[in-house]
Order: structure tokens, then C-alpha cells, then sequence
């Protein structure tokens, strides 16, 4: 599996790879929207992203549309991980196109936990 992380914290980008070592994954990050929609060119396919909301040039939710507005990106698994708590904020990822919502701070637990929802994960 191929995973793109986005999010302009490089300790955030850090603690969630180091979350995701069972996955055994090739693993790409990004600090920005912008940069995340090249890494995907340059490293597709990418079948899983998870991706912060407030960042620089591009946030999340602007990258979440962009993605969903290239069809040929549709298998994409996105996953919103985010300080951004109210029930709007989640509603409003999900109708963007996010699959799924993870707030910081996250534990082991609850990221396995939106795998296994996701079905990347045995449950």
C-alpha cells in the first residue's frame, strides 16, 4: 500500500508514519495541499491519504475537493486528520469527499480503529 501524508507539522507527519509502521506501507508526505496533489502525480498510484485541515497554500479541504474533482483519483481513501472538532467541520469533510475524520491528538487505537472501518485493517 502507498500512503500520502499531508500536513505542514513535520512532528505531526513524524508521529503519524511512526502510527502507521504495521502497515508496512511505502509512505510520501507532503507539507501542503499543493505539494500533495504533485506527489500524488509523481507517486500514483497513492491509495490512502490522510490529511490535515489548516495548512499553507492549500488546506485540506481544498485538496479533499481537488482530489474528488479528478475522477481517475475516485479509489482514493481520504482521511481528515484534524484539531477541527465541531460536528460542521465533519460534515463538511465528509460531503467534500473525505471517507473518513480523525482528530488530534489520536491514539494508536483510534487510528486502527478507522482502518479497520476503511477495511485497510483486519477487525
Amino acid at each position: 500500500m502507498r500512503v500520502l501524508i499531508v500536513d505542514d507539522s513535520r512532528t505531526a507527519r513524524v508521529l503519524l508514519r511512526e502510527s502507521l509502521k504495521d502497515l508496512k506501507a511505502e509512505i510520501f508526505e507532503a507539507a501542503n495541499g499543493v505539494e500533495a496533489l504533485d506527489t500524488l502525480k509523481k507517486h500514483d498510484p497513492i491509495q490512502l491519504a490522510f490529511v490535515d485541515w489548516i495548512m499553507p497554500e492549500m488546506d485540506g479541504l481544498a485538496f479533499v475537493k481537488a482530489v474528488r474533482a479528478d475522477r481517475a483519483r475516485d479509489s482514493l481513501v481520504l482521511v481528515m486528520v484534524t484539531q477541527q472538532t465541531h460536528l460542521s467541520d465533519v460534515d463538511q469533510a465528509l460531503k467534500a469527499g473525505a471517507n473518513e475524520y480523525l482528530m488530534k491528538p489520536f491514539t494508536p487505537e483510534s487510528l486502527s480503529e478507522k482502518l479497520q472501518i476503511l477495511g485497510l485493517l483486519p477487525s
